[in-house]
């Protein structure tokens, strides 16, 4: 299948939100209010990826033909912190990023399940049987043709259409989605997406995601070093789990709804303290206090690697250089 790109636009028993019609709940016990017979995309959705973007889009289409909602079934935390006992998967959507991306797909809703043992330890039939039917009502699921569920994800696509069948709800699988074409054709998914972003190349991760890569957080205080040297930057601590390649990217920052073109550091300030991992922004031609404000921050290029100077007159040198070469990169940059 070939991938189209993204359109931009326990709490137990518990329905947290419903805001404008888009639906978010946590581990409910019944079908949450707006998403009764549901047709349910069903996985992790770390990224939403072009991948996932395919998964969607059939739920939608099957729900539209059924006159039902669609929503995203996923799970937190992520699998992998869950058996590690500790954050280690460097996580491309933090939950709140997801429900927006959902809800811009045109989701109905999102319904999370706390990943914990209790959950771990179903069978793939536990898991249809409790979940699927006896607490969700779902009409539909959706998943991808990868997908795997159940203790030791003993549970493949081809067994729960089988359960489907025996408990009377409609199963569809959606064909691996493929970035570029040819001998180039590769399978889309978070670990190559991940890999893309290890090395720098958010051009890559783009073309995976459907839309760039970008982190959300709120702007920290720092060290202010940025403004004795001319570039003031506003700062925002990433997850420790963040794998991204140090370095100096060409960025736009969305605050309050607006897109500001910038130029952003993540790494350690070889040249200052080589303190912890930081991702400090310079938004060009913006004036303003920004301090503990939520900011999304899109990555569009990598200008270079982050290196280390003699001075800070060196450093102050190459930071105007870097601003000049993103401001040339955003001018193009769609």
């Amino acid at each position: 299948m070939r991938a189209t790109p993204l359109e931009r636009g326990g709490l137990e028993d518990r329905q947290d939100a419903m805001t404008n019609g888009f639906v978010v709940a946590t581990d409910p016990t019944t079908p949450p209010v707006g998403l009764e017979r549901a047709v349910y995309a069903i996985g992790n959705f770390d990224g939403l990826h072009l991948g996932h973007q395919a998964v969607i889009a059939r739920a939608r289409a099957l729900a539209r033909e059924r006159g039902a909602p669609n929503a995203l079934l996923t799970f937190e935390p992520h699998p992998a912190d869950y058996f590690a006992d500790r954050p280690v998967a460097f996580r491309l959507t933090p939950a709140k990023m997801k429900a927006r991306l959902c809800e811009s797909l045109g989701v109905s809703g999102i319904v999370t399940l706390s990943f914990d043992a209790a959950l771990a330890s179903l069978t793939a039939e536990e898991f249809v049987a409790g979940f699927l039917v006896g607490r969700l009502a779902a009409g539909a699921v959706v998943v991808g043709w990868d997908f795997h569920f159940g203790k030791a994800r003993s549970g493949t696509s081809a067994f729960l259409a089988d359960a489907g069948a025996r408990h009377g709800f409609a199963v569809d699988i959606v064909a691996k989605v493929e970035d570029g074409a040819g001998e180039q054709a590769h399978v889309v998914s978070s670990t190559a997406i991940r890999r893309a972003l290890e090395r720098g190349d958010v051009e890559a991760a783009a073309r995976g995601l459907g839309r760039r890569y970008s982190v959300l957080g709120h702007v920290v205080s720092g060290q202010r070093l940025g403004r004795t040297l001319g570039v003031p930057t506003a700062n925002i601590a990433l997850d420790p789990t963040t794998r991204l390649a140090h370095g100096i990217y060409a960025v736009r920052a969305r605050v309050d709804g607006k897109l500001i073109p910038g130029v952003a550091s993540f790494g350690v300030r070889p040249t200052v303290d080589n303190g912890p991992p930081l991702l400090e922004i310079h938004l060009l031609d913006f004036h303003g206090d920004l301090y503990g404000r939520e900011m999304e921050v899109e990555f569009v290029e990598r200008i270079r690697e982050e290196r280390k100077f003699d001075s800070l007159a060196r450093l102050t040198e190459e930071m105007e250089r870097d601003k000049e070469r993103a401001r040339a990169i955003l001018a193009t940059a769609p």
